[in-house]
């Protein structure tokens, strides 16, 4: 029952990007055959939930430099065994950013990605399920960093204000641009 929800939001989500047509049907294939998808002591990898977070004015997206991987990545994070996806991705905006006045935009999905994560200490490699909502500040709190953020940026909708190449960013990216 607690894996309902996540797989309806699945089925309901279409996208025209080939990565993403693949990850949707390994994500829902990891979910069936994993009872425990939402835990993170799943070896094999677990579900987690992000956010594309625009500023108060929706002209501005959030990256966050990640400490741990050393890259730059939007907010989100582990569901730590909560299967209520769209509260995790919120949790974690607002963990990760420091503003509190976050509100979803859409109970929609807004893009999905299948990422692999590197042994790390005790943690040995695994995959992320990223499920990633949009969400946007509705306050006007400034950001605050965090441990598990080396910098925070807004960037705007010019491309080259990217401080990445990753194919996930640039895809939700021009997914923002042509909203």
């Amino acid at each position: 029952m607690h894996r309902k929800k996540i797989l309806e939001l699945l089925n309901d989500y279409t996208s025209h990007h080939i990565e993403e047509v693949e990850y949707k049907n390994q994500i829902i294939s990891f979910i069936k055959q994993n009872s425990d998808c939402f835990d993170r002591s799943n070896k094999a990898g677990h579900l987690t939930a992000s956010a594309w977070l625009l500023n108060r004015s929706g002209d501005k997206a959030l990256l966050m430099h990640h400490a741990k991987l050393n890259s730059w990545v939007q907010p989100g994070g582990h569901c730590d065994n909560d299967p209520d996806i769209i509260s995790v991705a919120l949790k974690e905006a607002k963990e990760e950013s420091g503003i509190n006045g976050i509100e979803l935009v859409s109970h929609t999905i807004f893009d999905i990605d299948i990422h692999y994560i590197p042994a790390f200490h005790t943690e040995s490699s695994h995959n992320h399920y990223d499920i990633r909502f949009l969400l946007q500040v509705k306050s006007n709190e400034e950001v605050k960093i965090n441990h598990e953020s080396k910098e925070l940026r807004w960037v705007s909708k010019d491309i080259s204000e990217l401080p990445t190449d990753s194919k996930s960013i640039i895809r939700m990216f021009n997914k923002w641009i042509y909203l």
